[in-house]
């Protein structure tokens, strides 16, 4: 056997809602996405062939909305009980008149910047900016969500009605029609930081992303996972870590990528011992990492890029060391697990050839490679995809192994055509949102009311920073809950806290990403849980057990933002040290076997206060000391050794006692 285990796994398109019409509709997220790629290289490479549209940027912008959010009602149906196979004359409607109202924008957006729409507009653009606004809520009720439609809703709303709301939140209030225009109009509203990121930095990123897949690089990626780890100790759960860590930082979705990663690897682990749940949890952990994992993070991190003025590779190269922790922590996790379940590796004649598998797919590495120089060392973050997916095409075409036919060709495009339909929808809600805290005034005190209800006290704001990132995420997409807390939070943490600036905005990233592994909701969890055909509550226990590291990891980095490179390196060098042994004694400790120690459950009855001072002690040591930590470096190395020293002592001694009492 040369291909690593396959089943069946739930429909994507059913999990996710889309629709799949027939006849000629499928055409238009194609030709819409080919138009979109079209002028947006015509707009990074400064080309200018389509000036009709690339000349100004903000009616480049409107061009972006105008040709993707009409797309949403097409491919979302009005609720989940309308019919998927075929587009109703209301939705059509809807489709027509989105194309007419977000066109009006399109052909007036020079008029709109030289006249200042967005303060004092005529009477058919306020016309026209309700009914945009209204088109945009239906369209992110349908791609998010209700719950987060509710939310940009009602703040949408709130302008109108700043004046009579409760003293902290109360702002300077807008009458409806000032609202309308500037949420449509104003550079701080649907057209803000994350619809202009879009535009500028996201969408070749996710071109690339669906390239790589439909030419084939996720079955590589995973079978070269098989190949590499399949044969280990607990290979198949290890196969998963790899595989859905470099999946997911293609795709950018937690969903998607438990989906596709998730079908080979549950099945796999299941036939070499692995609970179905715990299968289950260790899929739904790495594909949540693998959004969080460079080079491509998916769209919050170019949003990230906007807001922070720096360059995405700086964000990539910073979110390094977290991801390697939390994937280490993981893999520690799943060995020490194997372990003590004695769990073998598949069968090598199970296994795909590494031979087979580099020969047929040594392109992908390349073409990663090619964009990695091309966003570190060159600097080039929008252009450099464009780049990467050229050559990937041209490889594909060239070799003979994935070649594209028409079908691909079309499936490329209808594929891109939903996912950025689907972002366009959510950005522009989500500009609602921010436009509303800005035109009242909000964005710039709610900071310091934050503060203020913290008491000045560092550790506290973090702990509300971490506590309302998780929160949001439950209803909101990351990217919505991100852009949200970047605004109403980041700055609290920023001048109150004194915290680093990138170290903040990773920290909102990790804690919004929390809600897909952590109970009630568990979204990446429970769609593992239907591959598997498992308990989904049970499921998200395990997932959030396994992914225990991934709740201080944040803490690490914004205590001491050396952890992402952010210092000389001697200390960068020390912190990373400290971090990377405190998260294998935890990940050990966790579960009861640690590296070059064995088998922590042979201490007995002492068993659970050993495994406690390795977790206490281990995540003493990669606590940084100092600023808001009322110890320091010293002192908290040193009460790490007292704990940690003792309990690994009486743990081996135990472990040799109880080898020597099985051999004899």
């Amino acid at each position: 056997m040369t291909q690593p285990p396959e089943t069946t796994s739930p429909d994507p398109e059913k999990v996710t809602g889309i629709r799949q019409p027939g006849g000629l509709w499928p055409w238009v997220p194609r030709l819409v996405t080919l138009a979109l790629t079209l002028f947006t290289i015509d707009y990074l490479f400064n080309l200018q062939l389509i000036n009709v549209v690339t000349q100004v940027e903000s009616q480049f912008f409107y061009t972006v909305v105008a040709l993707m959010l009409p797309l949403v009602f097409v491919l979302w149906p009005i609720s989940r009980h309308a019919a998927r196979d075929r587009v109703p004359w209301y939705d059509i409607v809807l489709f027509l008149a989105s194309i007419g109202i977000c066109g009006f924008f399109v052909i007036s957006a020079e008029q709109i910047l030289d006249e200042g729409w967005e303060y004092a507009a005529p009477q058919y653009a306020v016309v026209m900016s309700f009914l945009f606004w209204a088109t945009v809520l239906e369209a992110i009720r349908r791609a998010g969500g209700l719950p987060i439609a509710i939310i940009v809703g009602l703040a949408s709303l709130y302008p109108i009605f700043a004046d009579v709301v409760p003293g902290p939140i109360q702002g300077f209030p807008s009458s409806p029609p000032q609202t309308a225009i500037y949420l449509a109009m104003s550079r701080e509203g649907i057209m803000g930081i994350p619809l202009q990121a879009f535009a500028n930095l996201v969408i070749g990123f996710l071109l690339f992303g669906v390239a790589l897949q439909k030419t084939g690089g996720g079955k590589f990626f995973i079978n070269l996972a098989f190949a590499l780890l399949g044969h280990v100790r607990g290979g198949p759960a290890k196969v998963a870590v790899f595989s859905s860590g470099l999946m997911g930082s293609m795709s950018g979705s937690v969903i998607t990528n438990v989906m596709t990663t998730g079908v080979m690897s549950i099945p796999a682990m299941r036939r070499v011992g692995f609970g179905r749940s715990y299968a289950a949890g260790v899929e739904a952990c790495a594909s949540t990492g693998g959004v969080l994992m460079p080079p491509v993070m998916g769209a919050t991190a170019f949003i990230m890029a906007a807001f922070l003025n720096i360059p995405y590779g700086t964000i990539a190269l910073a979110a390094v060391v977290p991801s390697v922790l939390y994937f280490l922590g993981l893999f520690i996790q799943i060995d020490a697990y194997a372990a003590r379940h004695d769990l073998k590796g598949l069968p090598a004649d199970e296994l795909p050839s590494l031979k087979k598998t580099l020969k047929e797919g040594w392109y992908f590495i390349f073409v990663f490679v090619l964009l990695i120089w091309l966003l570190f060392f060159l600097r080039q973050e929008a252009t450099a995809p464009f780049y990467a997916t050229a050559l990937l095409l041209v490889i594909n075409q060239v070799l003979p192994y994935q070649r594209w036919g028409w079908q691909d060709v079309k499936d490329f495009f209808f594929d891109a055509g939903k996912l950025f339909a689907e972002l366009i929808a959510i950005l522009a809600g989500v500009g609602l949102l921010v436009g509303a805290l800005s035109v009242t005034g909000l964005s710039g005190t709610i900071a310091n009311d934050l503060i203020f209800l913290a008491g000045g006290n560092t550790l506290v704001l973090l702990m509300m920073g971490a506590v309302t990132s998780f929160i949001l995420g439950i209803g909101m997409t990351v990217t919505a809950a991100y852009i949200f807390l970047a605004v109403a939070l980041a700055p609290a943490l920023i001048s109150g806290g004194g915290m680093d600036p990138l170290a903040v905005h990773l920290f909102i990233l990790y804690w919004g990403m929390l809600s897909f592994i952590t109970p009630p909701v568990a979204l990446g969890a429970f769609a593992a849980a239907t591959v598997a055909g498992s308990r989904a509550m049970e499921t998200g226990i395990q997932a959030m057990r396994l992914g225990s590291v991934i709740y201080f990891i944040p803490f690490l980095f914004v205590l001491n933002p050396a952890l992402i490179f952010q210092g000389v390196w001697n200390e960068v060098l020390v912190v990373i040290l400290q971090a990377l042994a405190g998260v294998v004694l935890i990940a050990g400790a966790m579960q009861g076997w640690l590296l070059g120690v064995g088998n922590l459950a042979a201490s007995g009855v002492l068993q659970w206060p050993v495994r406690l001072a390795l977790i206490v002690g281990g995540l003493l040591l990669a606590v940084p000391g100092g600023g808001p930590v009322p110890l320091t470096n010293l002192q908290l190395s040193v009460i790490s050794a007292v704990l940690i020293i003792p309990a690994v002592v009486l743990a081996k001694v135990s472990h040799r006692r109880y080898l020597a009492a099985a051999n004899g």
